[in-house]
């Protein structure tokens, strides 16, 4: 029966696109309009010369929405929204970072005129951690929330008690939903009535996870006006609504929402529900045309981009192997710096020691059951090449820029096309190489492959390993699994 097409608004129907292939598109930063010579200085120091096509096309687009400074869009017009569906390691940190802090240079008052939400604290840490470099020497500041400080830190970074009521210490904000959301709710003189950039990091997930209720939150204190003492009447905002003499007769602060995903989910009625402002999509997940400009059939119904230097392969297996050909992978085939996957913390943890026990593996796992700074450790050794193997979970693993990741193992096959996406995005980031093996037992093998081809992925080959060639390590694995009995006991 032919499947009831939902209809698309013009903007997700006819996006901006954006060129996949990065290495090949590569613009050089001083090519890229607009944008202020000390940021491009900062570029150059950290040894930035181009930018990607997705940082390309979405800088000058920020940029221009705030033409006029961060008072009123281009125009007096509301700025519209913006919504940019990449590939990980395509380049979308910088491609907000950089408009922000140049459109706030030259602010003189601290307000929070940007806040950055994001699913998980090590993304959270990352995006930060890019905000102090391009912010550094221009006097804005930026303040990281996300539980890792005691809440009373935290609001001590957040504000300041005056004579005069309260100020802000903060101009950016970077911050995961939970402890974002506590601080709208109890923290004294915390305002945001002059937000003017909202941007979603990983948005289909802040949407799936029913982080929708955060966002909505931050929105309502957007518009609150002018309760809080000591706040300037001058610039009240109102909810948007039609242009009538009396709302264009004091400026208003536009409320901006960036929305930036590797997987943007296409639903309008998702969409629908982050209230976005003539939104303008910007997308590398395309279909692209063969040499006679002809789409190729099985393009079209490409709904995500992988990385281009991504090689993909399955192994079909039985439980009982699936150890040992992790264990094949990595002493016979020598692979080195793999990110290896499961489903679960506790499944994790038992590979971990079941590879620990069998030895002659430098390995290392890398789960919500660790505290910050060992994760950050692990990352370190890892990126160093110190740790060979890390095994970890979805969870922990998404969004995280992984420097040299070689191969991605699958040991558990991920459920959803998401999961898979964000998994096997781990390597060939930024134009460079990487495969991705998934570990695919023989009743998974048909959903897996359907799975992957509607989402038309088509290029992952059967990769079998034979039984001969796990035989020599079958004495020394059943060693490990008595040792690790024993241990458990």
């Amino acid at each position: 029966s032919p499947q009831v097409q939902p209809f698309l608004p013009q903007w997700l129907a006819q996006p901006k696109r954006v060129q996949k292939r990065i290495k090949d598109n590569l613009c050089p930063i001083r090519d890229v309009p607009g944008i202020h010579p000390r940021l491009l200085k900062k570029l150059q120091m950290n040894g930035i010369d181009s930018f990607f096509p997705v940082q390309a096309e979405v800088i000058p687009a920020i940029l221009q929405s705030a033409s006029n400074g961060y008072l009123l869009g281009r125009g007096g017009y509301r700025p519209k929204d913006i919504c940019v569906s990449a590939p990980t390691g395509s380049g979308k940190t910088l491609a907000f970072v950089i408009p922000i802090v140049q459109v706030l240079l030259d602010r003189v008052v601290c307000h929070v005129r940007a806040l950055v939400v994001l699913p998980t604290k090590e993304l959270a840490q990352q995006v930060s951690k890019v905000f102090n470099v391009y912010t550094d020497g221009t006097g804005l500041k930026v303040a990281l929330i996300t539980g890792q400080k005691s809440f009373a830190k935290e609001q001590e970074m957040l504000v300041q008690k005056k004579v005069t009521g309260y100020c802000s210490l903060a101009d950016i904000i970077v911050a995961t939903p939970g402890r974002l959301t506590d601080h709208i709710n109890q923290t004294p003189g915390f305002s945001l009535t002059q937000l003017r950039f909202l941007i979603v990091d990983e948005a289909d997930r802040m949407i799936d996870d029913m982080h929708q209720n955060c966002l909505n939150q931050i929105v309502k204190a957007a518009f609150q006006g002018g309760n809080d003492s000591g706040s300037n009447m001058l610039f009240q905002r109102t909810k948007p609504g039609p242009i009538t003499a009396a709302s264009s007769c004091s400026p208003q602060i536009p409320l901006q929402k960036l929305l930036f995903s590797a997987t943007l989910t296409q639903d309008p009625e998702k969409l629908q529900q982050l209230d976005l402002f003539q939104p303008r999509l910007f997308t590398s997940v395309y279909s692209e045309k063969n040499r006679d400009g002809i789409e190729t059939e099985q393009d079209t119904n490409n709904k995500y981009t992988l990385p281009e230097g991504l090689s993909q392969c399955y192994v079909p297996c039985d439980l009982n192997s699936k150890p040992l050909i992790l264990l094949y992978f990595m002493l016979k085939m020598r692979f080195t710096r793999v990110l290896c996957f499961t489903n679960s913390r506790e499944a994790s943890h038992r590979l971990f020691l079941l590879v620990q026990a069998f030895g002659g593996v430098t390995v290392a796992e890398f789960s919500s059951r660790l505290a910050p700074n060992e994760r950050k450790r692990t990352m370190k050794e890892f990126e160093q090449g110190k740790i060979q193997l890390l095994i970890s979970t979805d969870a922990t693993a998404r969004g995280i820029d992984v420097k040299g990741v070689n191969y991605v193992i699958n040991y558990d096959a991920p459920q959803f096309i998401r999961a898979y996406i964000h998994r096997v995005g781990r390597t060939a980031r930024a134009g460079e190489a990487g495969v991705a093996f998934s570990l695919v037992l023989r009743i998974q093998e048909r959903r897996f492959l359907r799975m992957l081809r509607d989402a038309g992925i088509r290029d992952i080959k059967k990769h079998p390993v034979k039984g001969n060639s796990l035989k020599p390590l079958v004495q020394q694995y059943e060693g490990a699994l008595c040792k690790l009995e024993k241990t458990v006991k």
